[in-house]
C-alpha cells in the first residue's frame, strides 16, 4: 500500500517538474495571462481529475491523497517565492525588456522565443502601431506586455503645451524585498553612497527594513518599508 502511494508521489513530482520545464522551454510569451506556475498548476489539477473519473484503477483514496500533496506542493512552491525573492527568480521568471530606448533587443526576443510577428500583435493590442512610437517595451512573466510610449506620442504631447520634450526614462527597482539589486545601480546611473544618503535622509538604516525602493527619472527615490522592521 505504501509502495503505491509512494509511487503517485513520485509521478506527480516528475510530472510537475516535466510540465514546468516545457513552459520554459517554450517561453513566457505562449502563456499570456499565466505564469509558468500557474499553467503547470492548472494542466496537472485537470489530469488528476481526468483520470479519477476515467480510470477505474484509480480510486477515492488515491485522488484525495494525489490532490492533497498537490496542494501542498503548491502551497510550499508559494510560500517559498513569497519568503525569498532568489527562489521567486527561477521559479516565476522575472520581466524582459524587448524595447530599450526604442531599440529592439534581439538577444532578449530570442530567450523569450518571441518573433516580430508576435510583438507587432502584441504592441498592435496596447494601441502601439508603430515601433516608432516605443520607448520601452517589457514582457512580464505572465507573457503580458507592458509599453511606455516615446514622450513625443504620449498623451497629451508636451509640445501641445510649449514644453521642451524630454526623453522617457524606466524607473528602476533598488532593492526589493529588504535586498539591493546591485545591477540596478549602474542602471539607474546611481551608486551604493547615494542609495545610502537617501534612504538615510528617510530615516532608514538597512536594507533588510525596505520591502521596495524604486528610483525614478526626477532623481528621487520611492521607498516603501515593511509594516514592521525587516522581512517578515
Amino acid at each position: 500500500m505504501f509502495k503505491e502511494y509512494g509511487l503517485i508521489a513520485l509521478e506527480l513530482v516528475i510530472g510537475f517538474a516535466a510540465l514546468f520545464l516545457y513552459t520554459k522551454i517554450l517561453g513566457k510569451a505562449h502563456f499570456s495571462k499565466l505564469t509558468p506556475f500557474d499553467f503547470v498548476s492548472a494542466l496537472t489539477l485537470g489530469e488528476l481529475l481526468g483520470n479519477a473519473i476515467y480510470d477505474d484503477r484509480i480510486h477515492t483514496g488515491h485522488v484525495l491523497f494525489a490532490t492533497t500533496l498537490w496542494g501542498l506542493l503548491i502551497w510550499t512552491i508559494v510560500w517559498m517565492t513569497q519568503k525569498w525573492n532568489r527562489i521567486r527568480k527561477p521559479l516565476e521568471g522575472e520581466p524582459t525588456i524587448i524595447i530599450r530606448k526604442g531599440n529592439l533587443d534581439f538577444d532578449a526576443m530570442k530567450r523569450c522565443k518571441l518573433d516580430l510577428n508576435e510583438l507587432q500583435t502584441m504592441l498592435r493590442q496596447q494601441q502601439f502601431f508603430s515601433m516608432e512610437w516605443v520607448e520601452y517595451a517589457i514582457l512580464e512573466t505572465n507573457g503580458a506586455l507592458s509599453v511606455m510610449p516615446k514622450p513625443k506620442y504620449g498623451t497629451p504631447d508636451r509640445s501641445d503645451f510649449g514644453l521642451p520634450i524630454r526623453s522617457s526614462v524606466l524607473p528602476v527597482s533598488l532593492i526589493l524585498d529588504g535586498e539591493l539589486i546591485r545591477d540596478n545601480l549602474k542602471e539607474a546611473g546611481v551608486d551604493e553612497a547615494w542609495l545610502k544618503e537617501q534612504l538615510k535622509k528617510q530615516g532608514i538604516g538597512k536594507y533588510v527594513d525596505v520591502f521596495y525602493a524604486e528610483w525614478n527619472e526626477s532623481d528621487s527615490l520611492y521607498v516603501a518599508l515593511y509594516p514592521k522592521q525587516g522581512p517578515a
